[in-house]
């Protein structure tokens, strides 16, 4: 598919069962250029509180975030975030609340995550294919340490995450593992990669869900 400007774009639709992880499922849909994409996805969960979440995501060239519009709504409340990284690499963070639900505040101080280049959407394997694919992760071996915009959901609190990613040996037919550490949280996980680099299983948190 070409787009409006020209470029070569190829669709890919993905859904992720996260029913182990008590977080329900997530559909995206996803338009992959050479050094971008745009996805337009929707979740739904009920940890801590049942929830459905929207969102849609941009990135420019070489894959660094630019905007992520997400909304989460459940019964009595709604909240939406605009988290937007400029050009010249500056955060700006917008929100909307309505309805009383007992959840930390939307939003959140951009200082805290000033040097991010990336936003990382809570509980969606999405976001974890920003940096992948920026430094080719799928074919070299690297081990690197980032600082995300991180959104945790469906509170939508916006907060700065420290994360590494370590490639994992593998044989040349194999997909892609990938070590994924939260290192603020301790947490360590292998996430598996298709070529495209969109993940296939994200253990603790999401499996995707193939087509007959």
């Amino acid at each position: 598919m070409v787009d409006d400007d020209g470029e070569v774009t190829r669709n890919r639709f993905v859904v992720w069962d996260k029913q182990d992880a008590g977080w329900g499922t997530e559909a995206v849909e996803v338009s992959l250029a050479a050094d971008r994409f745009t996805a337009s996805g929707v979740a739904i969960g009920w940890d801590p509180v049942a929830y459905r979440l929207s969102y849609t995501l941009e990135t420019g060239a070489g894959w660094i975030s630019t905007r992520l519009v997400a909304a989460t709504r459940g019964e009595g409340w709604q909240r939406r975030l605009d988290l937007r990284r400029s050009a010249t690499g500056t955060w700006t963070v917008t929100t909307e609340l309505k309805g009383e639900v007992k959840m930390p505040q939307p939003g959140g101080d951009v200082s805290a995550f000033a040097s991010a280049l990336d936003c990382d959407l809570g509980r969606s394997p999405l976001t974890n294919s920003m940096p992948v694919l920026r430094h080719d992760l799928l074919r070299c071996d690297e081990t690197l340490e980032f600082v995300m915009a991180w959104v945790s959901v469906p509170d939508l609190a916006v907060v700065a995450s420290a994360q590494r990613y370590s490639t994992v040996p593998r044989r040349a037919a194999e997909p892609r593992r990938i070590e994924y550490t939260s290192i603020q949280r301790d947490f360590v996980a292998e996430l598996t990669f298709d070529r495209d680099g969109l993940v296939i299983d994200y253990p603790h948190l999401a499996q995707r869900v193939e087509s007959a």
